[in-house]
């Protein structure tokens, strides 16, 4: 059975998102706000995250940074706000993905099952992309004096399923059904801000990638 965390401070929705959970086979604890969220997570073993942007308290985006920085798991913001800078903002806090109110219930069902579906790739070989060596098998990002560099589940994952196609171009729809596990509900933005904040941390300059490029008009590829 597994298990999520919801941060909602919406009585009603936090209601109704338990029931359809519980509904589901899931063990649920929720919480009001963000501080409680966290104070709530640091006590549990939760599998996935379900956290709103408009929070009493610290908001939706300070959560999320503070769940990333405890745990890998997925988190998945739900929130009215759909303006793309906050979506970036949502992302860039450490989400894996972005969902919008009002919103089918079973859309968001199918996303949070799609994430725990995902597993490590491990359709690639090792690979090395400059000074860092990734093995797919092992789940790790090495450097070359042997220290990890950290990766989401969901930044691996896209960095091996890259890899896995040889230099070939995937389209942003792909690299969504591929790593993000579905693809009529997708948004492409998930993407677009999933690949800058690897570049981050696998390119020596971000703002130049040598290894994850962008072919213009089509999709990306991982240059090996």
């Amino acid at each position: 059975m597994s298990r999520i965390l919801i941060v909602e401070d919406d009585d009603h929705i936090r209601s109704a998102l338990r029931l359809m959970f519980e509904s589901q086979d899931f063990e649920v604890d929720d919480a009001p706000s963000g501080e409680d969220g966290i104070g709530l997570f640091t006590r549990i073993n939760a599998d996935v995250a379900v956290v709103d942007l408009m929070l009493p308290g610290i908001s939706g985006f300070e959560t999320c940074r503070e769940l990333r920085s405890l745990s890998d798991i997925p988190i998945v913001i739900v929130s009215a706000r759909d303006d793309t800078t906050d979506v970036v903002q949502g992302l860039e806090s450490g989400a894996d993905d972005y969902v919008t109110k009002p919103f089918v219930p079973e859309e968001l069902l199918a996303r949070v099952r799609a994430h725990l579906r995902r597993r490590p790739h491990n359709g690639a070989n090792a690979f090395t992309l400059g000074d860092l060596r990734v093995v797919p098998d092992e789940g790790v990002v090495r450097h070359a004096d042997g220290s990890e560099l950290h990766l989401t589940s969901t930044e691996f994952r896209l960095l091996t399923d890259l890899a896995s196609v040889n230099g070939r171009v995937l389209s942003r729809e792909d690299l969504l059904e591929r790593v993000w596990g579905y693809d009529y509900f997708g948004d492409s933005r998930l993407v677009d801000v999933h690949v800058r904040r690897l570049r981050t941390k696998i390119e020596p300059d971000p703002g130049n990638p040598a290894f994850l490029v962008t072919v213009r008009g089509v999709g990306y590829k991982l240059v090996l």
